[in-house]
């Protein structure tokens, strides 16, 4: 089987797996070798190493009710990383950050200042979907953060995004709302950082887009005085 083929049949098993959990309650939760095959890294870079450790990870209990760990989506030497806090339903199906709408969303606010999608790297602080989409707990961000530490330190990217609290506050090691935190200047290991809010709460209260503009439209000069 092709590489387009096997990728088109395991959308479709996507597909029916998330049918059959909203029509009838199945569980999400893939069994392993049978209809899902286990991720391998696409080559020996440092970044498809670190996916690789993780591809089965069972390092917190969020594993027993994920169907995917979504470790991260882009080019490994990306100008902008993205952070945001953790996957949702989509995501946790198609195994990609910020599928759902709140990604939609992002890939317009990317566009409107003159970003591809496809151009920057997007991960989450948590690699796996909280159940009921709830907050990530302290232990749980505490087990992801050393790993999207090493996402920036492979990627070295020159300008970071972090996307609402849990993304801000991990970065940043602080416990600030996200409003108080957001409009200032930071670095991260020696990385210009940007914090706004999440696309989500755009969704939630269409108000929220001016804050987030006014936090994103100044990186395109960022990036050209770099």
């Amino acid at each position: 089987m092709g590489g387009d083929e096997r990728s088109a049949l395991m959308e479709c098993v996507s597909d029916l797996r998330l049918y059959l959990h909203q029509r009838y309650g199945l569980p999400l939760k893939a069994r392993r070798g049978v209809d899902t095959p286990a991720a391998q890294p696409s080559d020996d870079s440092p970044l498809s190493t670190l996916r690789a450790e993780l591809v089965d990870c069972r390092r917190c209990a969020l594993c027993g009710g994920r169907t995917s760990v979504v470790f991260g989506e882009g080019p490994d030497r990306a100008q902008v990383m993205i952070v945001g806090e953790a996957p949702g339903a989509e995501e946790d199906i198609q195994g990609k950050p910020f599928v759902g709408r709140s990604g939609q969303l992002l890939t317009k606010m990317l566009e409107a200042i003159g970003l591809s999608r496809d151009s920057v790297y997007i991960t989450n602080v948590v690699k796996c979907r909280p159940p009921e989409n709830r907050d990530p707990k302290p232990d749980e961000v505490d087990t992801c953060s050393p790993f999207l530490r090493e996402q920036i330190r492979i990627i070295q990217p020159r300008l970071l995004l972090a996307l609402g609290s849990h993304a801000a506050q991990t970065i940043l090691q602080t416990k600030e709302p996200i409003m108080q935190l957001r409009g200032k200047s930071y670095t991260y290991a020696g990385v210009p950082l940007i914090v706004t809010l999440h696309p989500a709460a755009c969704l939630y209260n269409p108000n929220n887009k001016k804050f987030v503009w006014e936090d994103i439209k100044g990186i395109p000069n960022l990036l050209k005085n770099d």
